[in-house]
């Protein structure tokens, strides 16, 4: 009875191997139908399931008389999966005379005929699990189980026959971590040990790359992990879109890592959408170490290696990690009041600099007056003004005072830039080792409505019939509105007058906050209505015969930094 029986389940396993693989098998008779999908795991290659969810997936194989050693690798997709090994023994040949119900197929009449299964080996989760061991003494055929609960997906399978390792997928080391050796602001160093398929093959380098995958979503076990998770991706997107929402704009891969993947039969399956995904392919190669770049600053990373196998069509996994870059270096921002005269300087000796102030105008109408005048000589000084990161003007800024009309926003951004500083001429020197490179001032403008109106010229002249000994007689152009002007006189010394130079004359930028009370002369109120009549004198009394006087007139305003009219040099007679 037993040799009948044997025989009789040898002959089912060959019927079995001469049925096409993935199919359903025909090994039932002309009398009966299979109702139970029946799938043939072949040795040697590579198969691919679809795992529905819920669904367990029954795979069956047999080994040869004189196998030694059997291997099974499962590698799942995406999600976790459990499978099984299971070996089942036939004790005899199933009852001829037993009446069936319905009719059976030939896998499923095994099932209910006489016999005993054992269980080998069972793995939950999405990692790749492989069993190896020698085959089961008494196993008519091996039964793979396959089922995933979360939701639909996919795995592949392998069957090897034999001693060893298959050698269909490449090594990872005994320690398959990803290890972080360095953090930037828009980049990450990245090493692991390096695969035993790399490091023992001598003809490694044309067989097998290293492949590195940053995201910014997760880790991905898996090649079909990166598919799956793109897919999604991208019809999550289609949704959004269709649906009128804002579609989220992701990094691009690079078009080489396309180009390489062409080469992998695995490859060839992949969809399109894989090229819109947050990936991003940074290196290729043999080596175990790698710099991934042009990443955004305080952005959080998973990076992914894959060593693949580009003779056989596979890949194995790292195990991922992740990191976040550095936060982007913010510039401090001092906040301006109300009416603020602010000296702003620049460390002497540095090439490019720069400074970010802000300021929030009073009052509904949100409007100001931002004025700007340049101390350092030939220095190139930029402005930029921006409210809620949109740039509203941008300009340079020189000796001429600048003015900048505020209107319409709660706050505004101003970033002052020093591109270059000439060697001609030397800004004012300030304790420290700083310079004095721009004056600001800002106000809120509550009554106005626009930048106010300014002389026609800043010249001062002098009247040379008036001159005399204990006086001189000073005339400039005003406005047609109501200001003050204040006069300011300073005695030159022999050797000053003597040079007549521009060291005699009063800087630009010394305002007079920067006065002492000893020079200011007078200051009064001027204002006329026809701007080309808009002419005021002064007489200044009270000089010493035959001395040099440099006298500076200031236009003093209620918003802004004062006006001052050019520097004029008179000299007194000494004889009257």
């Amino acid at each position: 009875m037993a040799p009948t029986s044997l025989s009789w389940c040898l002959g089912a396993a060959l019927a079995l191997i001469c049925g096409s693989p993935l199919v359903h098998s025909a090994l039932a008779p002309e009398n009966e139908v299979p109702l139970r999908p029946t799938t043939w795991l072949p040795e040697g290659k590579i198969t691919s399931v679809t795992l529905p969810k819920g669904r367990t997936r029954r795979l069956y194989f047999t080994l040869r008389k004189k196998a030694s050693a059997m291997s099974v690798t499962v590698s799942p997709c995406d999600l976790p999966i459990e499978w099984s090994l299971a070996a089942r023994t036939l004790k005899e040949k199933p009852i001829k005379s037993l009446q069936w119900s319905t009719k059976k197929s030939v896998p499923e009449v095994w099932w209910r005929g006489p016999g005993t299964e054992e269980k080998i080996h069972s793995f939950t989760g999405d990692a790749v699990d492989t069993y190896s061991g020698p085959p089961h003494p008494h196993a008519s055929i091996y039964i793979v189980r396959l089922c995933s609960k979360q939701q639909s997906t996919r795995a592949t399978l392998f069957l090897h026959e034999g001693q060893g390792s298959p050698g269909i997928f490449p090594l990872l080391p005994a320690d398959p971590r990803v290890h972080t050796l360095g953090v930037g602001m828009t980049s990450v160093t990245l090493s692991w040990a390096p695969s035993a398929s790399i490091a023992n093959l001598p003809q490694a380098e044309s067989s097998y790359k290293y492949c590195v995958l940053a995201n910014s979503l997760r880790n991905y076990p898996s090649l079909c992990a990166v598919q799956e998770g793109t897919r999604k991706e991208k019809d999550r997107k289609q949704d959004k879109k269709e649906k009128g929402r804002r579609e989220t704009t992701w990094p691009i891969l690079k078009e080489w890592w396309w180009e390489q993947w062409d080469t992998y039969p695995e490859a060839q399956n992949l969809p399109s959408s894989l090229a819109d995904a947050d990936l991003r392919c940074v290196c290729q190669g043999t080596e175990n170490v790698c710099t991934v770049s042009e990443l955004l600053p305080d952005t959080p990373y998973y990076f992914d290696v894959f060593v693949m196998d580009r003779l056989n069509g596979t890949s194995s996994a790292y195990k991922g990690t992740s990191a976040r870059t550095h936060e982007e270096a913010r510039p401090a921002i001092t906040p301006l009041r109300e009416g603020e005269l602010r000296w702003v300087t620049f460390k002497s000796g540095g090439s490019n600099s720069e400074q970010f102030f802000s300021f929030r105008p009073r009052g509904w109408q949100q409007s100001g007056l931002l004025t700007l005048q340049s101390c350092g000589g030939d220095e190139k000084i930029k402005v930029t003004l921006s409210s809620k990161g949109q740039v509203l003007t941008s300009q340079d800024v020189g000796a001429d005072l600048v003015h900048i009309w505020l209107q319409g926003s709660p706050s505004y951004l101003i970033h002052l830039q020093r591109e270059g500083t000439s060697t001609g001429q030397i800004s004012s020197a300030l304790p420290g080792g700083l310079t004095a490179s721009v004056k600001m001032q800002i106000s809120s403008a509550y009554h106005r409505r626009g930048v106010p109106s300014l002389p026609s010229t800043l010249q001062i002249k002098s009247f040379n019939r008036l001159r005399g000994c204990n006086r001189v007689t000073l005339a400039w152009m005003g406005t047609e509105e109501r200001s003050l002007y204040c006069v300011y006189r300073r005695k030159l010394g022999n050797q000053e007058a003597e040079a007549r130079g521009a060291s005699a004359l009063t800087a630009p930028c010394l305002g007079p906050e920067s006065r002492s009370d000893t020079e200011r002369v007078l200051c009064k109120y001027f204002q006329e209505l026809n701007p080309r009549r808009a002419v005021t004198t002064a007489v200044i009394g009270g000089l010493e015969p035959g001395m040099a006087y440099v006298f500076d007139v200031y236009l003093m305003r209620r918003w802004g930094i004062p006006i001052k009219y050019a520097s004029k040099m008179v000299k007194t007679r000494k004889e009257c």
